[in-house]
């Protein structure tokens, strides 16, 4: 038998009320006031969203919960309040240096598991792997492939070790650091890149624009400048049959198609579920 939360003290708020109001102030800085408050709450108690949700609406407002609420309404990211975030089928620690994973980026493992519908990659390479997000999500996927993931920031391929670790992946996860693909020798059925593509005048979300790393971010005037640097890079490192899948912005499609079509790739479309263009899947021509 379940022992149900405590009530709140006499005078005390309890976790519904207090969720109720720090929805209220979050609706002025977050598309998803309910959810931030929910997360932090859980944060706050130690448990899980869900299990927030199904036990612990009536128990006593924590402590903790009000600094954490003062960070989010100073547009830190919840990720970064947290330590984690959830992508794929994994969850992955991440913090201050470190591009904060987002749900659009899953299109590039929606994409890469159509495609390798009938066999699964052995190989697979990470093009700006941060905290090993796509990376170590593909493997996840994949339990017999190996991979490595490349990133030009310390910090973010520290996240990305300690994350492979965590998922029990570091004796298929290799990471280094590096410059794209430059000097990489070898071939991978499946090469995936979240490349910056911002342009640097675009307006961004205070969270993001204050806190996340430019360098994952911005890529010169028109955002094309790191699709300039890999597009060219590709050819000598996918294998036959394989895909390489980029990830771009709303308005890239064609512009970056061009760069890859240029290579002598055939390149195919794929929107996120929000029917934006988000991902390029170029593979050779037949």
């Amino acid at each position: 038998m379940t022992t149900p939360p405590p009530a709140p003290p006499a005078g005390g708020r309890g976790v519904r009320s207090a969720l109720a109001s720090a929805t209220s102030d979050l609706a002025a800085i977050s598309q998803t006031p309910r959810l931030d408050a929910e997360l932090l709450m859980a944060h706050a108690l130690g448990i899980s969203r869900e299990t927030l949700l199904l036990a612990h609406l009536d128990a006593p407002e924590p402590a903790a919960f009000a600094a954490l609420l003062a960070r989010r309404l100073a547009h830190e990211p919840i990720a970064y309040i947290t330590g984690t975030r959830a992508f794929w089928t994994i969850e992955l620690a991440v913090g201050p240096g470190v591009l904060v994973p987002r749900a659009d980026s899953e299109t590039l493992l929606e994409a890469a598991v159509e495609h390798f519908r009938d066999r699964a990659p052995t190989t697979i390479l990470d093009l700006g792997t941060g905290p090993g997000t796509l990376l170590l999500a593909a493997l996840d996927q994949w339990p017999d492939a190996t991979g490595l993931g490349i990133d030009t920031s310390e910090v973010a391929l520290d996240y990305a070790k300690r994350n492979a670790a965590t998922l029990r992946l570091s004796q298929r996860a290799q990471f280094a650091r590096g410059a794209w693909a430059t000097a990489l020798v070898g071939q991978f059925d499946l090469i995936l890149a979240n490349p910056p593509y911002i342009g640097t005048n675009e307006t961004l979300p205070e969270e993001v624009r204050a806190h996340e790393p430019a360098a994952a971010l911005f890529a010169g005037p028109d955002g094309l400048a790191d699709y300039r640097s890999i597009a060219p890079q590709l050819p000598a490192l996918l294998a036959p049959g394989g895909a390489a899948i980029l990830e771009i912005g709303a308005t890239q499609a064609a512009a970056v198609a061009a760069l890859l079509e240029a290579q002598g790739f055939t390149v195919a479309l794929r929107h996120d579920l929000g029917r934006n263009p988000r991902a390029l899947i170029a593979t050779w021509r037949t």
